[in-house]
């Protein structure tokens, strides 16, 4: 067990996106990062791995010199496919969003936290926190502090409290994610809905030939599958596309799925990424939303490091700042499920409408952006 040897400008609970992105942004102005992971590298994450394009001049912003060559071998994503009730929906996505696996994306951003100085390590288990600036951190090799603090441990952290009235009672989500190869799929993300779920499928990197790699990601009910193979029989048509693929490895699955309103900080601790809410993953934007919350935790905490303001300030400025640029994107996603979830009658002519209206898909995709 270590003791504690000094006094960090500010320890960073998560290796994802969402802390990567802020040890990253204060580590480049010379702040002493202390970077926690309780996994270990490479890992594989249920993930829709779709950035996007929003998203894309930040995360090459954020990464190494080294690191960048993992842009310019992405996939482009250009356009998106809804499969719902015997219809298709498509729409233009442009610019175009990238295709990036979880595996290479985390490794990356993790490699670029160490080049700009974060001390990063790996397999610590946090236990406890204590103090509201300065901080004691409790883990599995000893007690850190810190002057400032981030969690960006997702949603499982046993950090978060998630209060009962805001989990979903009586329904427990699955989120369940695959790697399969297919030969030619189109340069689409494409979302097959159903009673209890949906699945998102998109290409990846090329394998070998004309085969290439597709992600499978599914949120379901977990009375009505907890198998990709059982998500698969949920639809006709995801069924018979399926049926032409090749597993890559294991699936990987997590659980359970719970929605709950933004809380971006809370006792004086920044929360990023799905620390700070989990948002619809059928938007596409968890990755996106996990850089740029963890890059703006950073950027409102650098003045507090310069001695400008104070941490009840910084964390202040963090909230405006989470709820005007990240917030709408919750709210938007939350009233697309709850449109997604209404009787088929009902909802029938709202999709025509939509096949109808290119305009009105545009808006709602920029809605979650």
């Amino acid at each position: 067990m270590e003791k504690i040897k000094t006094m960090h400008d500010l320890i960073v609970i998560g290796g994802g996106p969402g802390g990567t992105s802020a040890a990253i942004t204060c580590a480049r102005t010379g702040a002493h990062v202390l970077l926690l992971e309780r996994g270990r590298f490479p890992r594989q994450k249920v993930c829709g791995e779709f950035v996007s394009a929003e998203s894309l001049g930040l995360l090459a912003d954020l990464l190494a010199p080294q690191d960048k060559r993992l842009l310019a071998d992405a996939v482009r994503i250009s356009s998106a496919r809804v499969f719902l009730d015997g219809r298709t929906i498509e729409t233009p996505v442009h610019p175009p969003a990238a295709s990036i696996s979880r595996l290479s994306l985390d490794a990356a951003l993790w490699n670029s936290a160490g080049q700009c100085g974060a001390e990063s390590r790996q397999q610590v288990v946090v236990q406890s926190i204590s103090g509201n600036g300065p901080f004691l951190v409790a883990t599995s090799i000893g007690e850190f502090r810190s002057r400032a603090l981030i969690n960006a441990g997702g949603r499982w952290s046993n950090l978060n409290r998630t209060p009962a009235n805001e989990q979903n009672a009586g329904v427990k989500w699955l989120g369940l994610k695959g790697h399969f190869a297919e030969s030619s799929p189109s340069a689409s993300v494409d979302l097959y809905f159903f009673d209890g779920g949906y699945c998102g499928v998109q290409p990846m990197n090329v394998t070998d030939g004309l085969e290439q790699s597709v992600n499978a990601c599914a949120m379901v009910r977990a009375d009505r599958a907890s198998s990709l193979t059982e998500v698969f029989s949920c639809h006709p048509g995801l069924q018979e596309r399926s049926c032409r693929w090749r597993p890559l490895g294991d699936s990987v699955s997590t659980s359970p799925l719970v929605f709950r309103q933004p809380q971006p900080e809370r006792d004086g601790i920044l929360m990023a990424g799905d620390a700070a809410a989990f948002v619809d993953p059928f938007v596409g934007d968890g990755i996106s939303l996990a850089l740029r919350s963890g890059s703006l935790a950073g950027e409102c905490l650098v003045p507090f490091f310069a001695g400008n303001l104070s941490l009840a300030e910084a964390a202040r400025n963090y909230r405006s700042a989470y709820e005007q640029r990240l917030a709408s994107v919750f709210r938007m996603s939350s009233k697309l499920r709850q449109m997604l979830s209404l009787p088929q009658i009902i909802r029938a002519p709202i999709l025509s409408l939509l096949e109808k209206s290119p305009a009105i898909k545009q808006y709602l995709v920029s809605k979650t952006r």
